[in-house]
């Protein structure tokens, strides 16, 4: 089996995952793109795949530890 790599990245205002060279759907927060990632990480591990899950600390994206902005447009700390 290869590796299977899931890589965290700021899309837009957003985060999205990028795999096999495809990017995915956006999602509000960088916290949120980390979890579906996990979650495809874990389906690769069951098929026998290595696996490798990066995320960008707080200096990427918005700057912000989650990467998320409150309604009006002000980061949230996290």
């Amino acid at each position: 089996m290869g590796t299977a790599q899931y890589d965290v990245i700021s899309k837009g205002d957003g985060w999205a995952i990028s795999h096999d060279g495809a990017v995915g759907i956006a999602y509000s927060t960088k916290e949120a793109a980390f979890e579906a990632a996990m979650s495809a990480a874990s389906l690769a591990i069951r098929d026998g795949h290595e696996v490798i899950v990066c995320a960008p600390g707080r200096e990427a994206g918005n700057g912000t530890a989650l990467g998320a902005k409150d309604q009006s447009g002000n980061r949230l700390s996290g």
